[in-house]
């Protein structure tokens, strides 16, 4: 905890002085035009890789961005489910991006179920990676796989973010889009999905 209030202190004295008017102005209401859904990993900060003030994005974080399909009322998994629908029908969004990162833990656990066994809860959660599972069996190095899952994880949430009548009746009208994209740790690249369904660095 030392190291936190550590951290707000220095906010104190040198942030908040130059954006307590800005501050003030999101104390009214947040009005975000992006939702970023991204992994838990404290390597992956989408403020930090996106140079984002408060209020610009919306962020959901869980175990490896998983987007879980759209489910009713008595089903679980709606900690995610609600902050989209959150989002989407009380924000002013005008995109929605998914990222995962390289050297995913999350994906990791996917591909080798010893690494979720004592984790209480992962393993349920991990299961809905096994549509990216399945479409990576081809890839027979393992690094190479691992690297190809993280994308294909990515791929899947944003096919289940379609499941949401409310996102695909938004994406259909034009008013909202979809993206994907993939932060390489090691390098910094962000790689971004195209309109061909192809990753492909950024700068």
């Amino acid at each position: 905890m030392d190291r936190l209030i550590e951290g707000y202190l220095e906010f104190r004295r040198t942030r908040w002085p130059e954006e307590r008017a800005h501050f003030a102005e999101l104390a009214k209401g947040q009005r975000p035009e992006f939702l970023v859904i991204a992994c838990s990993d404290s390597r992956a900060d989408p403020a930090t890789i996106f140079s984002a003030n408060p209020g610009e994005l919306f962020v959901i974080r869980n175990v490896a961005a998983i987007v879980p399909p759209y489910e009713p009322e008595e089903s679980t998994h709606h900690g995610t489910s609600a902050a989209i629908a959150f989002a989407v029908l009380q924000l002013p969004l005008r995109g929605i991006l998914v990222m995962g990162h390289a050297q995913c833990g999350g994906v990791a656990a996917a591909l080798d179920n010893r690494v979720a066994e004592k984790i209480p809860f992962l393993s349920s959660w991990i299961e809905l990676l096994e549509p990216a599972r399945q479409r990576t069996v081809h890839v027979h190095d393992h690094a190479a796989r691992h690297t190809e899952m993280e994308r294909e994880g990515v791929r899947l949430s944003l096919e289940r973010l379609m499941t949401f009548p409310f996102v695909a009746e938004r994406v259909r009208a034009g008013t909202l889009a979809l993206h994907g994209a993939r932060f390489g740790i090691a390098d910094g690249q962000l790689e971004v999905l195209n309109s061909t369904g192809r990753f492909e660095g950024i700068g």
